[in-house]
């Protein structure tokens, strides 16, 4: 059994999709719009076979959240190296880091930051 995607609505479909794209290296499909909702959305791919859905619809701000729930997404980068050097992109293209690059407390080599709409991306060696 695998997690197959992950989905998360946004109010800024193409600043999401540029993001992933350009710092975790995602391959995006054509986009998909539904007429009749409003609905699109983006399937972005990674290179281990892990996909992101993005997805943005008018009423967005109308559907209900939960206090409860998934916190971050994690990637892992391969190396201590190619955590420093994302995390040392993004930080100069403006980008919030959260905390790191650090050793955590339960072993990992991690850096937190934020993407374009304020959720939590970790980045693992």
């Amino acid at each position: 059994m695998k997690i197959e995607h992950a989905a998360l609505f946004t109010e800024n479909l193409e600043k999401m999709r540029n993001f992933y794209v350009k710092y975790f290296n995602a391959q995006s499909n054509g986009g998909y719009h539904n007429p009749k909702t409003g609905l699109r959305t983006y399937f972005l791919s990674f290179e281990e076979g892990s996909r992101l859905e993005i997805m943005s619809r008018p009423d967005v701000r109308d559907r209900p959240r939960q206090g409860l729930g998934y916190v971050h997404l994690a990637f892992s980068a391969g190396s201590r190296d190619a955590v420093d050097n994302l995390a040392g992109r993004l930080q100069k293209d403006g980008c919030r880091v959260l905390s790191g690059p650090r050793v955590t407390g339960d072993g990992y080599y991690e850096c937190l930051v934020l993407d374009p709409d304020g959720n939590e991306v970790e980045i693992t060696e």
